[in-house]
């Protein structure tokens, strides 16, 4: 049986939403930065067993610097998002609690995963820094560089859609 869920990324501009997008479905990674102009659909299915597979249909936005400003009719039908946020862009995170709490409000009833992409160019004693600002908001620390994570991340999402 295959299971077909719509997947939104949001996030402020070049937190690498994009990139962590084409490590998932391409296993690729560019240095290259082009920006996403309102949105962009990529799909990939993730087996999950021999009988059961979630195909993915993730929808990549356009970064916002504040997630209201995100048009609504992108929303619509959405099974889960993925707020990322730059590890070392402090920006990018120092609404964190009031953006989840805005898509908490909003969108209840849609499982989030928050996740703090760049993971490979802060260290420990960084991430203990901004722990208090982390809380206990933050799923995962990932890499799109490397690929630290990012097929966990979706193999953990794709377990609880099922």
């Amino acid at each position: 049986m295959i299971a077909s869920k719509k997947i939104v990324l949001i996030g402020h501009f070049g937190v690498g939403k994009t990139s962590l997008i084409r490590r998932f479905v391409e296993n690729t990674f560019s240095e290259d930065y082009k920006v996403t102009i309102g949105v962009h659909i990529s799909k990939k299915t993730l087996e999950l067993s021999e009988d059961q597979s979630v195909s993915f249909i993730i929808w990549d936005l356009e970064g916002q610097d504040d997630i209201k400003k995100t048009r609504v009719s992108y929303l619509l039908g959405t099974h889960a998002f993925i707020y990322v946020f730059d590890l070392s862009r402090p920006s990018t995170f120092e609404n964190l609690k009031s953006e989840i709490n805005y898509l908490h409000e909003n969108y209840s009833k849609i499982p989030l995963k928050v996740v703090g992409n760049k993971v490979d160019l802060v260290n420990k004693e960084y991430l203990t820094q901004y722990n208090d600002e982390f809380d206990d908001l933050v799923d995962l620390f990932v890499s799109a560089k490397n690929g630290s994570r990012v097929e966990s991340l979706f193999s953990k999402l794709a377990k609880e859609l099922i």
